[in-house]
């Protein structure tokens, strides 16, 4: 499938109606078109994985259109510049989300999170806990003494009071917490912590986070991991 009819396409399901019910969600109403992430995967799985292809969908500034570029692009060639460029075009929280999946696959992955959670931007700063919520729920291959570190970078940004870093910052300790019983016991720790910041933020991401680490559920989860 060609850029052009990509295009086409997406222009062809657009729907202002869905459009205008993301906006109340807090999704950035600009050039987006009211697409579902439903019909977005769908059409991902018709194309190929494709770098060049996926660079040129980011470009075309549409919100479906870079959110679908996600989909197909080829981590193997993603480079540090153009995760650069991306992330300064960060205007959403889907955004971030979204393409935060396909970053989490890049070798990237850890030296962003440590730069971006020190950015004012707050897309950028978002950016860097929802990778280390992506990571703490899939990368396998990351150890409990990575995440230590992570901790850090959580706890340094507890107390920014912008909802969308906020949520992130607790999501990020939530996933983590519930890698296993050991970072369970550690995260239930950093979020007491936090608890006693003087901070409305902090005390509301540590609330949440203790809520959910502490339920039966998620302690039925990691009571053999």
């Amino acid at each position: 499938m060609q850029y052009e009819e990509i295009i086409a396409r997406l222009k062809a399901q657009a729907n202002p109606e869905n459009a205008a019910g993301m906006a109340r969600f807090g999704i950035n109403a600009k050039n987006t078109l009211g697409i579902s992430i439903y019909t977005l995967r769908k059409i991902a799985s018709e194309i190929k994985k494709d770098h060049a292809l996926a660079l040129k969908l980011w470009d075309s500034g549409f919100h479906e259109a870079r959110i679908l570029a996600s989909f197909i692009e080829e981590p193997d060639k993603v480079t540090g510049s153009q995760l650069e460029r991306w992330v300064k075009d960060f205007d959403s929280w889907d955004t971030v989300d979204q393409v935060s999946e396909l970053i989490s696959k890049t070798p990237y992955v850890l030296g962003k999170i440590r730069e971006w959670s020190s950015r004012e931007e707050e897309f950028v700063k978002r950016a860097a806990f929802s990778l280390i919520a992506e990571v703490a729920w899939y990368d396998k291959t990351l150890t409990d003494r990575d995440f230590e570190e992570l901790f850090t970078v959580i706890k340094n940004s507890a107390t920014d009071e912008r909802n969308y870093v906020k949520k992130a910052v607790n999501w990020a300790l939530r996933n983590i917490g519930k890698r296993n019983k050991a970072l369970n016991r550690r995260a239930i720790k950093v979020a007491q912590e936090i608890q006693k910041m003087d901070s409305k933020a902090a005390r509301w991401i540590a609330a949440d986070a203790l809520r959910e680490l502490n339920s039966e559920a998620v302690q039925k989860r990691v009571a053999d991991k």
